[in-house]
């Protein structure tokens, strides 16, 4: 299986650098972030640079805020431009009170 990675991986960039730049780095996220971490989180958008992503709590935040510099450098590998990634907390739903 080993052997397949680099073709997928030229599959996917070329991918990536054929979507427009402003959805690149988004459809990106999931295959940059892995599977555990993108099943977490979200892609919300990017603008000037930044790559917004909603974790679900303040402890993934953290977690994942330590490994931001890696994934803008993965990130820039497949898309172009990222040149941070902001990690938001996802909003929790109203309870109408």
């Amino acid at each position: 299986m080993e052997h397949i990675r680099p073709t997928l991986d030229k599959i996917m960039t070329d991918a990536l650098r054929r979507a427009p730049a402003a959805e690149a780095p988004l459809l990106a996220w999931p295959v940059v972030a892995g599977a555990a971490v993108a099943e977490r989180t979200r892609a919300l958008d990017f603008r000037s640079g930044v790559l917004r992503i909603e974790v679900p709590d303040a402890t993934w935040r953290a977690e994942l805020l330590t490994l931001a510099p890696r994934y803008v450098v993965a990130l820039n590998r497949v898309s172009e431009g990222v040149e941070r990634i902001e990690f938001v907390l996802k909003s929790q739903p109203s309870t109408g009170d």
